[in-house]
């Protein structure tokens, strides 16, 4: 793990083009991975490139712990070759007419001396490829290549990962392979990292921290449960519902059905298979408002096989619609469901109510 201590991020910045202006503001202490989620065109890896300072169109300061790269009232400048920054893109960039393993020494041989004491053979354990190192990079396969991209890029030893929606190439099935990968990268590691995606439900896997982002200005800013779980965010150009995040701890996998048993708050969870998550470990689901429903008493004998005891904490009509946001705050975490009024009224349903969530095992298996 990286010894380099987290530290602010200060970005004060304005670029200009032809048809979109960029100009935000902020200061956000790196700990983990603090996620920039917005519409497409909404500024997400302008913001990027200009961290890493890949525009120099741009104005303005950034900062990060105690260095300045960029300063326009001082006329400084640190160019990209000599930030300590660890850039991922959409496509994997591996060297052609390199193997795995050489792409992972020509890293090597060009790491810094801030990104921490990192070994190789634990990057390679890490991301999984120990049984790719002598493929060519032309044989590997859209999941493959990323991941060798990630650990090529950490074997650099940057002090700040920027990756830029990594996964937004790859089918669903190679975007569940390789988040539990770009999950623990902060764990192993101790790198800080800015992660871009329009994904909601891959964000709320992986960040932190968000910062809401839409036509060039920052919307919000918080934590990642506060600022997904949002029902004003439906009224935003990003087209998604609200997400509730549960952080579990594994108990136990049952192998010959493929799935693992998780504990939140004492309510034990049943979901598809962690592969690589030991019991012990700690996880986090995340759940779409429209994938939980309200049972006013013991639902009785279901196909549905998670079932949560809580308490009703608010309830939001949603504006022009059939539907309302009920909060349901299951051990200290507020639960979204989003159900018909029709269905409150008969139901009975008010704040202070007891209930019972159901979400089905399968939802949580419906990728990103």
């Amino acid at each position: 793990m990286s010894d380099a201590p987290a530290g602010p991020l200060v970005v004060d910045v304005r670029i200009g083009f032809t048809s979109f202006v960029l100009e935000v503001s902020f200061d956000e202490p790196l700990a983990g991975i603090l996620g920039l989620i917005g519409p497409s065109g909404s500024g997400k890896s302008t913001l990027l490139r200009i961290i890493a300072g890949l525009e120099d169109a741009a104005t303005g300061t950034v900062r990060y712990e105690d260095d300045c790269w960029q300063d326009s009232v001082k006329r400084s400048f640190v160019p990209a070759c000599q930030r300590p920054v660890g850039y991922v893109f959409q496509h994997a960039r591996l060297f052609p007419h390199l193997n795995v393993v050489g792409n992972l020494d020509y890293a090597w041989s060009r790491r810094g001396n801030d990104g921490g004491n990192i070994a190789k053979a634990d990057v390679v354990e890490a991301m999984g490829i120990g049984s790719l190192l002598d493929r060519d990079v032309g044989s590997l396969s859209g999941g493959e290549r990323q991941r060798v991209a990630i650990a090529r890029t950490v074997l650099a030893r940057p002090r700040l990962l920027l990756l830029d929606e990594p996964l937004a190439s790859l089918d669903v099935g190679a975007r569940n392979d390789i988040l539990p990968y770009v999950e623990t990268l902060n764990a192993h590691f101790g790198i800080p990292a800015i992660y871009v995606s329009h994904t909601v439900s891959e964000m709320a896997r992986l960040a932190d921290r968000v910062i809401l982002i839409d036509n060039g200005r920052i919307d919000a800013v918080g934590s990642a449960a506060g600022i997904l779980g949002r029902e004003s965010l439906r009224a935003s150009s990003l087209p998604f519902e609200p997400v509730s995040i549960l952080d579990v701890v594994v108990t136990g996998h049952i192998e010959e059905l493929h799935l693992t048993r998780v504990m939140h708050g004492g309510q034990v969870l049943t979901i598809p298979e962690l592969k690589t998550t030991g019991v012990g470990e700690s996880a986090r689901l995340a759940v779409r408002a429209s994938d939980v429903v309200v049972a006013s008493g013991d639902p009785g004998k279901l196909s549905v096989r998670n079932e949560l005891e809580g308490t009703i904490s608010a309830i939001a009509e949603i504006p022009d619609s059939a539907f309302a946001l009920v909060s349901i705050d299951v051990s200290g975490t507020p639960l979204k469901a989003r159900i018909t009024r029709h269905a409150i009224a008969e139901l009975g349903l008010a704040v202070g109510a007891p209930v019972y969530a159901l979400i089905k095992t399968a939802t949580f298996d419906r990728g990103v």
